[in-house]
């Protein structure tokens, strides 16, 4: 699958699924704007051919407006950013619903609101252009124990996709969502590491996968390049699962 040709952008690309689709989309073609809040983490992708790297905080609507006045139209926006808040409702305090609706869904709407202009005009001139929203197989597609929160506001990423899919359907402009299963990610290996039995809590997280294992990056990113390729011209509105049959 191709990406030539095309400028992506990419949230949250500093590690995980972020940097490894930074990677994936430049090897497919891409010129890429990898952003994340981190500078640091940022690096490891400094010299990487059709990668650029910006810091860019998504939870600060200024600094999106400005990134977006700063770039080309774009092909492609990857909104990859989120948090995972662990615990039942009855230990969501207002500030941490607070939070996880700001970074997983406002953020995206912030995002949108930016660069979908500019992805419409190039939409007009190419004849596709694409929005790419992570949500989760904890969404409305499947309840898991300790996810209010997260289940919460990626299941507002789903509708959220569906609803722009739904406006700019008619304009060349497709917006669909990863659902991941459970990904072998840092920020996987930090929930793992701070759970009272972390080797426990690894068996947990590996159980609850029908195929056995954890996912890796490397079985996301086929899935985040197909669906900013031309070759998902016709796949909009949808909430795309790659969760190893967990919700068979």
């Amino acid at each position: 699958m191709t990406l030539n040709d095309k400028t992506l952008l990419i949230t949250a690309a500093g590690q995980g699924i972020g940097a490894a689709s930074a990677r994936a989309c430049a090897a497919a073609g891409a010129e890429v704007i990898a952003t994340d809040v981190n500078g640091d983490l940022l690096t490891a992708l400094d010299g990487v051919s059709g990668i650029e790297t910006r810091v860019l905080d998504v939870t600060d609507p200024t600094a999106i407006t400005a990134l977006a006045a700063d770039l080309p139209d774009l092909d492609g926006l990857f909104n990859c950013a989120g948090v995972v808040h662990h615990g039942t409702v009855l230990d969501l305090t207002d500030s941490d619903w607070d939070f996880a609706v700001n970074l997983n869904v406002t953020s995206m709407v912030r995002m949108c609101r930016a660069f979908i202009p500019g992805l419409l005009r190039r939409a007009q001139t190419t004849g596709s252009a694409a929005v790419l929203n992570m949500a989760s197989m904890a969404s409305s597609e499947k309840g898991f124990v300790n996810r209010t929160a997260y289940g919460a506001t990626k299941a507002a990423v789903i509708g959220l996709t569906k609803a722009i899919a739904a406006d700019f359907v008619t304009q060349n402009l497709r917006c669909n969502a990863l659902c991941p299963g459970t990904v072998d990610t840092p920020s996987l290996r930090g929930r793992i590491a701070s759970a009272p039995d972390p080797v426990q809590a690894e068996k947990d997280f590996i159980a609850r996968q029908p195929m056995g294992r954890l996912a890796t990056v490397d079985d996301l990113t086929p899935t985040v390049v197909h669906l900013l390729s031309d070759g998902s011209r016709f796949i909009t509105g949808q909430a795309v699962l790659v969760d190893g049959g967990v919700t068979i």
